[in-house]
């Protein structure tokens, strides 16, 4: 059964505002903290709203995903996936993620969840907020490591452009 959408507008409005404060406060301060810790409410409701098999399922592993950078940022949890896979890259969902710390993996996996559910969802609240967790995702990446954020560039929105709705 659909959602209803009687308060969605302002919800939307409400966590878009609230992202791009985020966002502002964020950079400005170097902290993903603050970005990823006001992303929450925002994937929350997308987990709330989506309602097909795949995007339900790409809803709620964004959800457990943004639970879990927040417990690496606060507890300064620090893994290095690329040394211990013995490979820089890995192919999710179609694209090629760069490894590293997975604080910069979550984020990145993230973005490409963000992607599934914007081309995979009919609703444009779903779309609008995958927007958000999808911008969201590359600010993360950038407040934590810079020069990987050039990398997660290339090899994300590149591969992106050059296979836009081929999901």
């Amino acid at each position: 059964m659909a959602k209803p959408t009687t308060y969605a507008t302002p919800i939307c409005l409400g966590l878009t505002l609230l992202t791009i404060v985020s966002i502002i406060i964020g950079v400005h301060y170097h902290n993903a903290l603050i970005i990823t810790l006001f992303l929450l409410p925002t994937v929350a409701y997308e987990a709330y709203r989506t309602e097909g098999e795949t995007t339900r399922w790409a809803s709620w592993v964004l959800l457990f995903l943004i639970i879990g950078e927040l417990v690496m940022i606060i507890f300064k949890i620090n893994f290095d996936l690329a040394s211990f896979s013995f490979q820089n890259y890995a192919y999710v969902g179609g694209y090629f993620v760069p490894l590293g710390d997975v604080k910069i993996i979550a984020p990145g996996v993230m973005a490409v969840l963000s992607l599934i559910l914007f081309f995979r969802t009919i609703g444009k609240y779903t779309k609008w907020l995958s927007v958000l967790i999808f911008v969201s995702s590359f600010v993360i990446v950038y407040t934590l490591d810079p020069n990987i954020f050039k990398s997660f560039l290339s090899s994300s929105i590149i591969q992106g452009l050059f296979n836009f709705g081929s999901f």
